[in-house]
C-alpha cells in the first residue's frame, strides 16, 4: 500500500474514535454533577457524525500528518452549562478533567489489545496485511490517545487543562485568567504550526508534551509486552 494511502488510513479512525471518546467524557461528566444538556442535545452519542468537526477532525490533523508536525485536532464541542452545574467552578474543573482521563484509559485498552494481539499471533510470527492494519492502528490510537491527554492539559486557553487552572485559582485571577479564551484555537495554532515554521527546530510543545508523553508511551507498552508475554 502506498505509504500516504497507508499513514491516512491508520490515522483517521484512531484520531476519530480518541477525539469522540473524549469529548463524550467531557459531557458524561457533566451530567454527573448536574447538567444534562448534553443529554438534551443529543450529544452523548458515540456516532462520530455528531461530533465530526470537517476541519479540525479530519483536514487538520491530516495536513499535520502529512507536514510531519505533531497531530492535534478537534472536534464540535459537547456544550456544557457551568451554570446548571451544581458547584460550577469546581465541576467545570472536574469536567474538563474528564476528556483527558478518557484518553489515558482510551490509551489502556490499546495496549491491552496490543499484548493480546501479540499473544495471540506468536513469537516470531509475520503478520498478514490485514493483521498488520490492526496493530498499526492500535499503535496510532494508543499514541494519539496519549498525546491529546497530555496536550488538552496545557494550562492554557481553549485546552481541558485551563478549566482545571480556573478552578484551583482565586475567584478574581481566574476571571482574569478566562479572558485569554478570546483567542480561541490561535495558541495550539501559533505553538504548533506558525512557530516551528518561523524558527525550524524551535518546538515549544514538543519540549513540553513529549517527554511525558514518551515516558507513558514506554510504561504502557511495557503492559502490553507483559501481556504478550504471558
Amino acid at each position: 500500500m502506498n505509504d500516504t494511502i497507508w499513514q491516512v488510513a491508520t490515522l483517521a479512525l484512531p484520531l476519530i474514535f480518541a477525539i469522540v471518546f473524549h469529548e463524550v467524557a467531557h459531557g458524561l461528566a457533566a451530567r454527573a454533577l448536574g447538567d444534562p444538556t448534553a443529554t438534551e442535545q443529543r450529544r452523548l452519542s458515540l456516532n462520530p457524525l455528531r461530533h465530526v468537526d470537517l476541519f479540525g477532525t479530519l483536514l487538520l490533523p491530516g495536513m499535520l500528518a502529512l507536514a510531519h508536525l505533531p497531530v492535534f485536532g478537534w472536534a464540535k464541542p459537547v456544550p456544557v452549562d457551568a451554570r446548571r452545574l451544581r458547584n460550577p467552578r469546581r465541576d467545570m474543573a472536574l469536567v474538563g478533567a474528564a476528556g483527558p482521563a478518557m484518553n489515558l484509559a482510551m490509551a489502556l485498552v490499546a495496549a491491552i489489545a496490543i499484548g493480546l494481539l501479540a499473544r495471540w499471533l506468536g513469537p516470531g510470527h509475520r503478520p498478514g496485511a490485514a493483521t498488520a492494519f490492526v496493530m498499526s492502528n492500535l499503535a496510532v490510537f494508543l499514541s494519539i490517545n496519549l498525546f491529546l491527554a497530555l496536550f488538552n492539559l496545557l494550562p492554557l486557553p481553549p485546552f481541558d487543562g485551563s478549566h482545571v487552572v480556573e478552578g484551583l485559582l482565586p475567584a478574581p485571577l481566574a476571571r482574569g485568567y478566562a479572558r485569554f479564551r478570546r483567542v480561541g484555537m490561535l495558541i495550539p495554532l501559533v505553538l504548533i504550526v506558525l512557530l516551528p515554521r518561523l524558527y525550524p527546530g524551535f518546538d515549544p510543545v514538543g519540549m513540553v508534551i513529549d517527554p511525558p508523553v514518551n515516558w507513558l508511551t514506554d510504561h504502557y507498552l511495557a503492559l502490553a509486552e507483559l501481556i504478550a508475554a504471558r
